[in-house]
């Protein structure tokens, strides 16, 4: 963000349920390409003016191709409702696709629009679509976020059909943990439909609107984490059964039919997941009542986190071989090149083979081929059966002067690799400032999602001088023989470069120079592997980067030069 957007901004107490946001209206598109947000009758009641009351202020008159800040150049209109118009933008200085919601500054929700966006972008957590920039300046207010080309609205997966039972528990999954994170800071979402909830081609799930979606449109709540975790249950209903758990029709989906009530999505749709059924039920559970086979209602995200990890984790499926099709010859095998395609409908008569010879020239011929396959096949057995005796001779030789050695030796057969788990492990630090020395065990926990990251620097991609290099020690309990080294990395780009070093401790007694290197290795996507050079045995393994990619910003740091890992995996 500006240096004039992050001055500091009130926070309401995280000790209480209701937080600043809380307060705030709902949401508009936020950053999808070829997306654009579908209000439902729902909505619509409360688009005539905002909840508190106020009339709607005219908009301000902008068009495609006017700049805000000489920067933001506007491109397309998606939403323009309520005295706000919400715009697919360009961001001229970094070049980049961002989405841009404006209003005039002397709006009833202006100051609450810049109060939620200021407090979304404190809390800088990739799992929601960032808050770039937040500003008021020539009689309008206008908000920057991030534009997300490659993901797509939960919407649009759910017209197609439900989602498979391991999509549906992912999106639960990661939802609910990102919202528990914004509740712990205070943020509520108030607005959270299929709309807000996007899937990238990675196969994250990302939240947009966190806080502005609210203040734009005017709703409030008095209890905003049971507000939200009902729209969770709401997410996973639709996700499992395609359709919406209320009577009205919303977001594209059909409502359950009128006079029935709430009933759970395995009685909506056959072959729905046991275990997720419940969950959706206990999150919607309307007043805290639920029905009697299942447990106690989820109030908050936080219990919902904690039912979800009480549940057996659900594996991806398997990946599907499809059998390839059947071998076609072409036109030229089949005899028919340069000949006319059969009318359709017509079978094409197969040709009659010539038939063979009967002639006496071809009687002799086929005397003759006999013959000379006889003879072959005897010099061929009386060879072979040669070269059995003088074989066995040899045998008996060897057998007389040959010595054991206690079984075969397979020296030159390459040695099968196994996973070495890391006991524990510490950043190291040469010159200035540590990285996050408290996310380094974040590089082994299993979960491609959470990673260490360094800081980011202005010149690169090679570090030095600023920085000699930056990494991560790892205890490998024992000495090991180490062959591999794997880690997934979060930014590609040119370039990534990571050397291993064998150490004596997870803090080294010697610098870089007093270290044996195992292996080297330089990529410019989002993955790599270092090959040990030679067999060498350590107990501690360093991990040392002296080259990152240039990377944008996010919520940790600005636009530069800088790598974050996500797992290392070590083989022996």
């Amino acid at each position: 963000m500006a240096e004039r957007s992050t001055a500091a901004v009130d926070v309401a107490d995280n000790s209480g349920e209701q937080s600043l946001t809380a307060q705030a209206d709902q949401s508009t598109a936020d950053g999808v390409a070829q997306n654009r947000e579908r209000d439902t009758d729902n909505d619509e009641a409360q688009e005539g003016a905002g909840t508190d009351g106020s009339a709607m202020t005219s908009p301000p008159e902008l068009h495609s191709g006017h700049k805000l800040a000489r920067r933001y150049r506007l491109e397309e209109c998606v939403t323009r409702l309520d005295g706000f118009s919400s715009w697919r933008a360009v961001d001229e200085k970094l070049r980049r696709a961002v989405g841009v919601h404006i209003l005039p500054a002397d709006h009833a929700r202006a100051r609450s629009v810049l109060a939620a966006a200021r407090s979304a972008a404190l809390l800088g957590d990739p799992r929601f679509v960032q808050v770039l920039d937040a500003v008021e300046e020539n009689d309008v207010v206008y908000v920057v976020h991030e534009w997300l080309p490659d993901a797509t609205e939960l919407t649009t997966l759910l017209a197609a059909g439900p989602l498979e039972v391991y999509d549906a528990y992912q999106m639960v999954s990661q939802v609910s943990a990102a919202m528990a994170a914004a509740h712990r800071e205070g943020l509520a979402h108030l607005r959270l439909n299929p709309n807000a909830v996007l899937r990238t081609s990675t196969g994250q799930w990302r939240i947009r609107g966190l806080a502005v979606n609210a203040a734009l449109r005017g709703i409030s709540s008095d209890t905003p984490q049971r507000t939200d975790t009902e729209s969770i249950g709401a997410l996973l209903y639709a996700a499992l059964t395609q359709r919406w758990p209320y009577e009205n029709d919303a977001y594209g989906l059909s409502g359950l039919p009128k006079d029935i009530g709430l009933i759970p999505p395995d009685q909506v749709r056959a072959g729905v997941h046991r275990g997720l059924s419940e969950l959706a039920m206990r999150a919607l559970a309307n007043d805290g009542a639920t029905a009697s086979r299942h447990e106690s209602a989820c109030t908050t995200p936080e219990e919902l986190v904690k039912a979800i990890g009480e549940m057996p984790r659900i594996r991806p499926p398997e990946p599907a071989f499809t059998t390839p099709p059947e071998y076609q010859r072409t036109t030229y095998q089949q005899g028919t090149y340069g000949r006319p395609a059969p009318h359709p409908g017509v079978t094409q008569p197969v040709p009659t083979p010539p038939p063979p010879l009967q002639s006496r020239t071809g009687k002799a011929l086929k005397w003759a081929v006999s013959a000379l396959l006889i003879a072959a096949l005897g010099l061929g057995s009386w060879q072979l059966a040669d070269a059995l005796l003088e074989q066995d001779k040899q045998s008996d030789d060897t057998n007389q002067t040959q010595t054991t050695d206690g079984g075969d030796k397979n020296d030159d057969k390459p040695k099968p690799t196994k996973p070495i788990s890391v006991q524990g492990s510490q950043e190291y630090v040469v010159k200035g400032e540590a990285q996050a020395p408290e996310d380094v065990a974040k590089t082994y926990d299993g979960d491609n999602s959470t990673y260490w990251r360094t800081k980011k620097y202005n010149d690169g991609p090679t570090l030095a001088p600023y920085k000699p290099g930056v990494g991560i020690v790892y205890d490998l309990g024992s000495p090991q023989e180490l062959s591999t080294a794997s880690m997934g990395l979060r930014y590609a780009g040119d370039h990534t470069a990571v050397h291993l070093y064998a150490t004596d401790s997870l803090s080294p007694s010697t610098g870089i120079e007093g270290m044996k290197e195992i292996g080297t290795a330089t990529t410019s996507g989002t993955s790599l592997t270092v090959k040990a050079a030679k067999p060498l045995k350590t107990r501690y393994v360093l991990m040392w980067i002296t080259a990152a990619p240039y990377a944008p910003s996010d919520g940790y740091s600005g636009a530069g030069y800088k790598q974050a890992i996500t797992e290392v995996t070590f083989k022996g």
